[in-house]
């Protein structure tokens, strides 16, 4: 059943809304007549003459500075072998997909129907004028090593075998700083690699570069050690062929110092592992299983250093950490090649990166206290967002010094604000809310509008990728008849409250809910009859346990939500107002703006408090929360009371919460401007810092501008999130999309796993 799912999920995905992962995007305007004129015929005559005069042009008209290919033949797909060039597209596309979100590059797929390795050399050198790099990917070896050879040797761009040199230079950060924990050196230590394809080859000839000796390594393959005895090996081979008079990998284990696995599953036995030298470093990378498995290794030894593949173990060696940011720096100075001092520079980065203090949003993300440089984290993690601002200077800096760059950077400082402002780091925001809710386990999430189709998507959405548990709310027959139309088959919670069923459960929360009100009005009866109101039965759920959190608001207007919510669960203690605010996921980084949805005019007080709260929102989230406080007028420019309500609003933050980086009044463009703000008003304590939170002077504004953010900007919105209920329940925006039900769960699981911890 789970691999039904599964199969259905993935191709649903690949299928719908439209084919493919990926699309092209227009980046100039093309409204009006003057804008088709220029973009074609006639005007585009004027950029091809000028790169006719001058070639290099083609780098400052094009895309050709932002664009890589990505190319296959299909005869090594992941795990499935030849299957050919159109079988592989969806692997190149998600390629292209990981280029996009990582570094903001730009990529065409390119299946290319040759085996041939001179006839497929052939058809990429005469494509390749239209690119600004090439990532060769899941080609087969050999011919993989002529191909890339022969493409470096014929092209004056990148070109990069990721197979091969992407799990090398990874691989070769984490054993550097593995080799430092156990206080080994790289020029001592025994090496035994299981696997002799295009990786492995990769891999060993990189930790050779950086010292580790060739006499020290035993390369084994299906046949067995690869050693002098052996005939009709390759020349890739023939190279790594040791002199020891062992066969097997058993023996070539026996006092080893390093293992390194890209092969096959579960071939390393525990006998082997013991007979490994003191504080032995594994990397199991075979995926999806590694050569041994984790928990049986940590049964064997206590002394291990552990490294895989996987996402779900300590140190997974990923592929991601490299190929985008390596390629982002070559394009950024125009590199003729990836050189060995390149990858170098980036296993070097990345090493140093790892020891660096982690941020904070990187240990929420992963589920931890406080990631520390240490034998369960040798290596970045993906979500980490310095990667686009540390790997790619590296890389740039070795291709100036070692002569491949034709536009040398000299503006470091620049250049890194540059590549941070690129989309890598606020779309991987998604992504880590979603992880974080995963790592909470099993958070009850009622749905109170469940026979809505879209609602019951998410749900079912939710319930597939372990976001949360969930408990659906409605006419229980229309629920499963949608749930039979979904192919949603699991076993899942669905309550009417309305059915005479009931009767129990509305009995125990009108006791509760009776508590709350018997001062404002109502009695038991009338109790018992607003329990018939999902809202205030989903309330009353999470009031009493039966549920950790809860989403309402699809099909009703936020008014209609909210009363039932502050009239049964009320304020949090100390919480004067209850606020919302909408993290917005923009081109330009998340951007959080409050208060969006509840307080028409805010008194001064009420903007300090909101932001406060605000601002513990965005450090949950793991952002360091940078707030301007906006108005029409500019550090007290304007005497009229809305300007002066700001500004007093600030005063108490400045008093109050001195380490709150906070300022205003401030108009949006020089919050959102680092140079006009700079130009103008040095004094702010927002110089030289990326505001990430908005607070406005009333309702109007803030809603307004949120949704034409969302509109114009074509921003991922997630909330309203609701700030300073008792409870973790949270409003939808009316007509929500699937979506963004599935991100707001994601917060509403997050906030009740916040509440839960901050019990204990």
């Amino acid at each position: 059943m789970a691999k039904s799912k599964e199969r259905r999920e993935s191709l649903v995905y690949h299928a719908k809304p439209k084919p493919g992962k990926i699309e092209v995007v227009p980046t100039k305007k093309y409204n009006s007549q003057r804008d088709l004129a220029i973009a074609y015929s006639p005007g585009v005559a004027i950029p091809c003459q000028e790169i006719y005069r001058d070639q290099s042009n083609v780098y400052k008209y094009t895309n050709k500075s932002n664009l890589v290919a990505v190319i296959s033949n299909g005869t090594a797909v992941l795990g499935l072998g030849d299957i050919g060039p159109d079988a592989s597209k969806p692997v190149m596309e998600g390629k292209a997909l990981l280029f996009k979100i990582f570094a903001d590059i730009d990529v065409f797929d390119i299946e290319i129907n040759e085996k041939d390795p001179d006839k497929f050399v052939d058809v990429v050198k005469s494509i390749s004028t239209t690119f600004g790099g090439i990532n060769l990917e899941d080609i087969k070896a050999p011919e993989a090593f002529k191909i890339e050879k022969e493409l470096i040797e014929k092209l004056d761009i990148p070109v990069m075998h990721d197979d091969q040199h992407g799990t090398a230079i990874i691989s070769a950060a984490a054993l550097l700083n593995a080799l430092e924990l156990v206080d080994k050196k790289i020029e001592d230590v025994k090496i035994v690699v299981s696997g002799a394809g295009a990786a492995a080859i990769a891999c060993t000839k990189l930790y050779i570069s950086f010292g580790a000796k060739q006499q020290n390594i035993v390369m084994t393959d299906s046949k067995g050690v690869i050693n002098k005895s052996r005939d009709n090996l390759t020349d890739e081979k023939k190279y790594f062929a040791t002199e020891r008079k062992i066969s097997s990998l058993e023996e070539a284990m026996v006092n080893s110092d390093v293992f390194i696995g890209l092969s096959m599953a579960n071939i390393v036995s525990a006998e082997m592992l013991s007979s490994m030298s003191k504080n032995p470093i594994v990397f199991a990378m075979a995926n999806p299983d590694p050569e041994i498995n984790y928990d049986k290794a940590m049964s064997v030894r206590d002394d291990i250093i552990f490294a895989t593949g996987r996402s779900d173990l300590p140190n997974q060696v990923n592929n991601v950490l490299g190929f985008p940011f390596i390629f982002r720096g070559a394009l950024d100075v125009r590199a003729t090649k990836i050189n060995e001092e390149m990858k170098k520079a980036a296993v070097l980065a990345l090493a140093e990166l790892a020891k660096k203090p982690v941020p904070e949003q990187v240990n929420i993300a992963y589920d931890e206290t406080k990631l520390i440089f240490g034998k369960d984290y040798i290596i970045p993690k993906p979500f980490d967002p310095r990667l686009i601002s540390e790997i790619p200077p590296a890389v740039a800096r070795a291709a100036i010094k070692s002569g491949v760059a034709q536009e040398p950077i000299t503006d470091w400082d620049k250049y890194t604000q540059i590549l941070e402002e690129r989309l890598g780091s606020s779309q991987k925001l998604i992504r880590i809310i979603h992880r974080r809710a995963r790592k909470a386990k099993d958070k009850k999430l009622v749905f109170t509008e469940a026979d809505h189709l879209d609602v019951l998507k998410a749900a079912q959405i939710c319930f597939e990728e372990g976001l949360a548990k969930p408990i659906l709310l409605g006419g229980k027959k229309i629920i499963q008849e949608l749930m039979v139309s979904l192919e949603f088959n699991e076993e899942i919670e669905i309550i009417d409250p309305k059915d005479k069923f009931n009767k129990e459960r509305i009995d125990k929360y009108s006791q509760i809910l009776f508590k709350k009100l018997k001062r404002k009005g109502k009695t038991l009866d009338d109790v018992k009859r607003l329990l018939r109101d999902r809202d205030y039965f989903g309330s009353m759920m999470v009031e009493n346990g039966d549920a950790d959190c809860m989403l309402s608001g699809y099909s009703k207007s936020y008014p209609s939500v909210f009363v039932p919510l502050i009239r049964s669960i009320g304020k949090a203690k100390h919480v004067e107002k209850v606020a919302a605010t909408n993290l917005m996921i923009t081109k330009k980084g998340p951007l959080f703006c409050s208060d969006t949805s509840l307080n028409i005019d805010p008194t001064d007080k009420e903007i300090a408090r909101i932001t406060v709260d605000t601002a513990r929102v965005v450090k949950n989230l793991g952002i360091e929360p940078v707030i301007a406080i906006l108005s029409y007028s500019n550090f007290g420019s304007s005497d009229f009371d809305d300007a002066k309500k700001v500004s007093k609003a600030v005063e108490i933050l400045h008093k109050d919460y001195p380490d709150l980086i906070v300022d205003g009044p401030i108009q949006s463009d020089f919050a959102l401007n680092r140079d006009m703000l700079k130009n103008r008003f040095p004094f702010s304590i927002l110089n030289g810092r990326k505001v990430n939170t908005l607070i406005f002077p009333n309702l109007d504004a803030a809603n307004i501008v949120y949704k034409i953010i969302k509109e114009l900007d074509n921003a991922v919105s997630v909330g309203p999130i609701l700030i300073g209920l008792n409870k973790p329940i949270h409003i939808l925006q009316l007509g929500a999309s699937v979506d963004e039900i599935v991100n707001m769960s994601a917060i509403a699981v997050i906030d009740a796993n916040q509440r839960k911890i901050k019990k204990k």
